[in-house]
């Protein structure tokens, strides 16, 4: 893969495919970001939009597969990842799926955390901060079962749809 592959055929959800790099994952950051405003994610809330995007993408990157190539030349395998965020009147669910491997139940207690994190840890200080700034943080078993995914949903004040 060497390129991004970006699907609209939703009128409420944008999917981009993109090689495992963070030059080409800020250009989904950038495009899933832009996607939101154009659907109408209030102003306020793009600043969390732009944090946990960031943050999950950049999680992909650097664990899912890719080695946490700088740029896309950089890339030793063809690791493609995929993100899609989904907006309505209520919020928005963003999904993150990579090709790392992974168990998704040792990263759950990150992901739903009792307290502040061991400042000592090098992991989960980031996913204290998602889960702080979504309703749900969730992760799972990629479909094809060769990584994760991760998906944060948030809802507007007020907001009840899923």
């Amino acid at each position: 893969m060497n390129r991004l592959i970006i699907d609209r055929s939703k009128p409420d959800e944008l999917a981009v495919k993109f090689p495992a790099s963070h030059d080409q994952g800020v250009l989904c950051r950038r495009l899933l970001e832009s996607f939101g405003h154009e659907i109408g994610v209030p102003e306020g809330e793009d600043g969390t939009l732009q944090l946990v995007t960031s943050e999950l993408l950049t999680n992909a990157i650097d664990h899912g597969g890719g080695g946490g190539a700088r740029n896309f030349k950089d890339l030793e395998v063809d690791v493609p990842l995929q993100a899609s965020l989904s907006v309505d009147s209520c919020g928005w669910v963003l999904e993150v799926t990579d090709k790392g491997g992974g168990d998704p139940e040792e990263l759950r207690p990150f992901l739903e955390p009792d307290g502040l994190p061991d400042l000592e840890d090098e992991r989960g200080r980031g996913f204290f901060l998602l889960a702080q700034s979504v309703e749900s943080l969730t992760v799972e078993e990629s479909p094809a079962g060769d990584g994760l995914t991760f998906r944060a949903e948030r809802r507007y004040a007020g907001g009840t749809e899923a």
